[in-house]
Order: C-alpha cells, then sequence, then structure tokens
C-alpha cells in the first residue's frame, strides 16, 4: 500500500477549508494555498496540494457531469411510478460492484448488505425528493391562484377591462401567450 498523503491527516474543518478553497481558487494557486495552509498548521506540499487537486476536479467533474445526465433524464422521462428509481438502484449496484473489482477490494470483504441498503436510502430520498417537490408546486400553485384573484378583484374595482385583468391574472400565473 501507498504512502498515505499527508492531506488526509488534516482535521475536518481544515480539510472542509481546503475544498472550498480549492474550489474558490479553480482548482489553481497551488503555492499559494501550501502557505496558507502553513500559516494554519499543516505542513503540506505545493505537489501533494496538485495531486490531491486534480484527484478532486476529476470527481467533481464526474459528479457533474453525471448529475446533468440525470437531471435531463428525469426531466426528458417523468416518473410517477418509481420505475426509474427501480432502475437507478440497480445501476448503483452494478457500479459499485465494478468500483470493488476496479480497485481489487474482495466483494466478500464488504458488507454489501450495508452498502446496498445505502443505495436503497439513497432511492428513498429520491421519493420523497419527489413528493416534496409536487406539495412545493401544489403550494406555489395555490398561492398564486389566491393572488391572482385578489388583483382581478382590485383591478375590477378600479375599473379595469375584463381584458386586462385577464392580462394580469395569466401573468401572476405564469400562463404564456402567443
Amino acid at each position: 500500500m501507498g504512502k498515505r498523503s499527508t492531506l488526509d491527516t488534516l482535521p475536518p474543518e481544515l480539510k472542509a477549508w481546503l475544498d472550498a478553497e480549492m474550489l474558490r481558487r479553480g482548482f489553481g494557486d497551488y503555492r499559494q494555498l501550501a502557505a496558507d495552509l502553513q500559516a494554519q498548521g499543516a505542513d503540506v506540499s505545493k505537489s501533494a496540494l496538485h495531486r490531491y487537486g486534480a484527484k478532486f476536479e476529476l470527481r467533481m467533474a464526474q459528479l457533474k457531469r453525471s448529475t446533468e445526465m440525470a437531471t435531463a433524464l428525469v426531466d426528458a422521462n417523468p416518473d410517477d411510478e418509481g420505475k426509474l428509481n427501480s432502475a437507478m438502484i440497480r445501476l448503483g449496484q452494478e457500479k459499485i460492484f465494478s468500483i470493488l473489482v476496479e480497485m481489487e477490494i474482495d466483494p466478500q470483504k464488504i458488507d454489501t448488505v450495508k452498502l446496498f441498503k445505502a443505495i436503497s436510502e439513497i432511492g428513498k430520498a429520491s421519493v420523497q425528493q419527489s413528493k416534496a417537490q409536487v406539495e412545493i408546486r401544489a403550494v406555489i400553485a395555490a398561492r398564486a391562484a389566491k393572488v391572482a384573484d385578489e388583483i382581478s378583484r382590485d383591478a375590477k374595482k378600479m375599473g379595469a377591462s375584463d381584458e386586462t385583468i385577464e392580462i394580469w391574472r395569466k401573468k401572476v400565473l405564469g400562463v404564456t401567450t402567443q
């Protein structure tokens, strides 16, 4: 096994600061970052920061790409029956197994029950998030309808025409017209 990176030994709060700084600095300026860490009592070389930053930047790019793909998939295929979650769980299980093999970790030594339970929890969280989004949209729509009614009532009292009232009503409700 290779030598452990000095970055792995940083206190959690300093590690969190480092990650935020790397993002803020666009994964550059390692010389100054090393100096800033030394000022905080951590002896980390510019080379170690560069190695860590390269891996971190790659993981961030992969996560961003995966998020964009998942968002596009969900946008293109709304899923009210949970089929997408089932497929994602299966894909997650397959990916985890591939990672274990790639890292030369014996799958027999991994508590796969815990691993798959974690994937299941992610699926549950996704379902809960979808339900919450539906509920939030319903609340927003109800509030917009109430505001539209109030505006219509007030505009009518002020003598606005039915056509003008309808234009404002549609604007409040987010209805587009061509």
